[in-house]
């Protein structure tokens, strides 16, 4: 007789993911600010680097993985891990620029809504913990189906590069 009979194996799926054993692992993670994203998307150019606005203490760019089209991370330029560890100014400029990128991708795709926040440390979910990031995801009516939940796909209408020049674009004068 199977010890499981009527137990959990009767009632439970299983959706295996091999390819995120890499990422639990820390695979390709930035070590220091010498091989951060975003120590070194500020180096570059605004379009190579998906950068839609600069202040004087933080950015907005786009995420290059994206769980929806105009999601936007506000970075501050310094490299510190923890909230509580930024300057006033740089908590004032990351509140600021995020009601900016909420009010710029609501003129741009009118979003109905919009997830914002930041994980705070590896265990949270940060996936780069090392560098403190706050993410503002658009969000409509509908934008959820069987395609990410069952088809582990992720439907963006629009490309990085075109997404990136509409918000820059629309973003107002320092």
């Amino acid at each position: 007789m199977n010890p499981d009979a009527g137990g959990p194996t009767t009632v439970f799926e299983r959706l295996w993911t091999p390819y995120r054993m890499a990422y639990i692992q820390g695979e390709g993670k930035p070590t220091g600010d010498h091989d951060c994203p975003f120590c070194l998307i500020p180096r570059m150019g605004d379009e190579d680097g998906l950068v839609v606005a600069r202040g004087e203490l933080v950015f907005a760019v786009l995420n290059k993985f994206p769980y929806n089209a105009g999601h936007l991370m506000v970075v501050p330029y310094r490299h510190v891990a923890d909230y509580t560890d930024l300057t006033d100014p740089e908590v004032a400029e990351l509140g600021a620029f995020t009601q900016t990128a909420m009010r710029v991708v609501r003129q741009v795709s009118g979003a109905h809504g919009f997830n914002v926040g930041m994980n705070q440390g590896a265990v949270a979910g940060a996936g780069i913990a090392d560098h403190l990031h706050q993410h503002a995801v658009p969000r409509w009516g509908g934008d959820t189906n069987f395609m990410p939940v069952l088809g582990l796909t992720r439907v963006l209408p629009q490309v990085l590069t075109d997404t990136r020049g509409l918000l820059a674009d629309a973003w107002p004068a320092a």
